[in-house]
């Protein structure tokens, strides 16, 4: 025979799950501090411009 389920802990639980996803979605993007994001945004310019570089004219 099948173990009934609590549907209110299967709720909960999931609604637990989904609350953990959205933090350590938003620790990640306002995590950093200042200098950290200042840093971060210099290097992506910094491979961008490297990149657009490397590109040849057609």
């Amino acid at each position: 025979m099948v173990e009934p389920i609590n549907l209110n802990k299967a709720r909960k639980a999931r609604a637990k799950e989904q609350a953990k996803a959205k933090g350590a979605q938003n620790r990640s993007l306002f995590g950093l501090k200042k200098t950290e994001k200042i840093v971060a945004e210099m290097e992506a310019a910094r491979a961008s411009r490297k990149l657009d570089q490397a590109k040849r004219d057609d």
